[in-house]
């Protein structure tokens, strides 16, 4: 599958309010579900020594899965392909890699 056919397989799903026309719920909802991934590998590293099971991988896939549609919504809602997000994110990692700027902070590196 490819982003394209997944942000719209993603959208045919979406149901909240003033869709077509809200960044803001997709947004919350990303940063929601980045925190349940999170949770979940935190208690990882607390209960399994950071280990993770074949149970817990199963948990982590489906909520790794619930930030991707939100990631796919977001898009959509700022007009963006997730194709063309994928694109530019490798094109800035690349040009840091040539400039031995991987390390550090600031998005302008």
């Amino acid at each position: 599958m490819t982003f394209k056919e997944y942000q719209e397989e993603a959208r045919k799903t979406a149901v909240y309010p003033n869709l077509g026309n809200n960044f803001i719920y997709p947004t919350l909802g990303l940063v929601g579900e980045a925190g349940e991934v999170a949770e979940k590998i935190k208690k990882v590293l607390r209960d399994n020594n950071g280990e993770v099971s074949e149970e817990k991988k199963q948990e982590l896939t489906k909520e790794i899965g619930d930030v991707l549609w939100y990631i796919a919504n977001l898009s959509f809602e700022l007009g963006l392909s997730m194709e063309e997000v994928a694109l530019k994110n490798l094109e800035k990692l690349k040009s840091r890699m040539e400039r031995n700027e991987l390390h550090g902070s600031g998005d302008n590196r």
